[in-house]
């Protein structure tokens, strides 16, 4: 059974950095992956995805959010640089199109 958990969520002040990790379950390899964030009432994004190690970026995420997947631990890591208010959302993975089954997600508030 396919699970999915991110972790590496927190508060923090405009400029400043964090690491969120998604590990994936209960498959043999991961390869296409994406990236998601959602504010209350709001679609859910697609902030960075992932295809065979070529990565692609949202433009307001462009230059600040670096993705990489990790086949030999299963994890997808999603490096978040000079955050803004704006990037103030629950931060979601899963595999293209969205077949793996959501995980919690891990909040990620800027404030100052």
């Amino acid at each position: 059974q396919v699970q999915v958990a991110e972790s590496g969520g927190g508060l923090v002040q405009p400029g400043e950095s964090l690491r969120l990790v998604c590990r994936v379950s209960g498959v043999v390899k991961i390869n296409n992956m994406d990236w998601y964030r959602q504010t209350p009432g709001a679609q859910r994004e697609l902030v960075a995805r992932s295809i065979n190690g070529r990565t692609s970026y949202a433009e307001s995420v462009k230059g600040r959010f670096f993705m990489s997947v990790d086949n030999a631990r299963k994890t997808v890591d999603l490096q978040m640089n000079d955050l803004k208010f704006e990037d103030t959302a629950d931060y979601y993975c899963n595999t293209l199109g969205g077949f793996y089954p959501w995980g919690k997600g891990t909040q990620v508030t800027v404030i100052s």
